[in-house]
């Protein structure tokens, strides 16, 4: 399936190396490029820094920052990249914030098929 979205750089925020690798089999099935992959929340924000990825999918529940702290960090350092969280537990809206919902879009793991309308529904808000 050929997506209208070309030459986006993702960066993989997540505790779990299945996971990662999961989301970048994902991610690459649309040619899409994984620019860089971190392990926990803080090692996203330096990767941030370091990569300038187009959107940032990031996990909700790590061990050292969770992923809303993370989201408000990277946010801060530049408002203008989209960041999607992501969790395995079961969430609704409600566990984030009105002003986070500004620059965070979510998804469950158990739908990954949505990952990817959700890469691009980001996108394009962002544009």
């Amino acid at each position: 399936m050929s997506s209208l979205i070309t030459d986006l750089r993702i960066l993989i925020v997540d505790d779990s190396d299945t996971t990662r690798r999961i989301l970048g089999t994902i991610v690459r099935s649309r040619d899409w490029v994984v620019c860089g992959e971190a392990e926990d929340g803080w090692s996203g924000v330096k990767k941030l820094h370091e990569r300038k990825p187009d959107p940032v999918l990031l996990d909700l529940t790590m061990p050292d920052i969770n992923g809303l702290e993370a989201a408000r960090i990277m946010s801060g350092f530049d408002p203008r990249v989209p960041i999607i969280l992501f969790t395995a537990v079961d969430a609704d809206g409600s566990k984030i914030s009105l002003e986070m919902q500004a620059f965070v879009q979510s998804f469950q793991k158990r739908r990954v098929g949505e990952l990817l309308k959700t890469i691009e529904s980001a996108i394009i808000k962002s544009i």
